[in-house]
């Protein structure tokens, strides 16, 4: 690794840099010797960790939530030059992260139905699946989007189909899936380049990729709720000839 002054200006021990990204000292000496970061900066019998560690691990942690397998994320990080800086890393990963802020809350079967006030039943919890609102991740436990929990719980108290739930979930993902496509597509032929020739650096470029994804989303959802509006008044057109 380039021992270059500007990598050197914050010098980490390993237990710094476990504190910093969250991870496990085994993990770190894992991924080293699998060549997925580069080894520590020798001092004397200390190592000493930096930025571009900071960045490529939490690049490894992202592909990882990403379900990526061990495989995928080598040849993933085989990809980017070793003497890539630490904002080039990073822009990768701000590439791969969840576009959407709320991150589910893990929970147990008797905390949800604390907050339920009752007790779920099976067909509940399917329903709830269905809509989207909870993951089971095993052992009693559930990934839950707490911010349409109520919501769902008063959907399927309602006697809300969960096939008409999975059906809707179906069209969702189709579509997204066609919407992602293209938008990433544009992306890649026009935003980039445009980006590129304009000189940004690559943390202007990381700093436009978050301030993207909020926009987009919103875009999306208002483009959506306009289709529907239009929708229904065509039908209700229909309906009154």
């Amino acid at each position: 690794m380039d021992e270059s002054v500007d990598s050197l200006k914050e010098l980490m021990t390993l237990d710094e840099l476990c504190k910093r990204i969250g991870m496990s000292v085994r993990n770190v000496r894992f991924y080293t010797t699998r060549g997925l970061v580069p080894s520590p900066i020798r001092r004397g019998r200390s190592g000493y960790y930096t930025a571009d560690h900071v960045a490529r691990l939490e690049l490894v942690s992202e592909l990882q939530a990403h379900g990526f397998t061990l495989a995928a994320i080598e040849k993933y990080v085989a990809k980017i030059p070793d003497d890539a800086p630490p904002a080039t890393v990073s822009l990768h990963r701000a590439l791969l992260a969840p576009w959407m802020a709320e991150h589910p809350e893990r929970v147990t079967m008797a905390e949800l139905e604390e907050h339920a006030g009752r007790a779920l039943s099976a067909d509940d919890l399917e329903g709830l699946g269905a809509l989207g609102v909870l993951t089971s991740v095993g052992k009693g436990r559930y990934d839950v989007a707490l911010a349409h929990l109520d919501a769902g719980l008063r959907l399927i108290r309602f006697g809300y189909p969960s096939e008409t739930a999975s059906a809707m979930g179906d069209i969702y993902a189709r579509h997204a899936q066609a919407v992602a496509a293209d938008m990433l597509e544009h992306f890649r032929t026009v935003l980039w380049p445009a980006y590129r020739k304009s000189g940004a650096s690559d943390e202007d470029l990381t700093e436009a990729v978050e301030l993207l994804k909020p926009l987009s989303i919103a875009a999306l959802v208002s483009a959506y709720e306009r289709a529907v509006n239009e929708q229904m008044r065509e039908e209700i057109a229909r309906r009154t000839e």
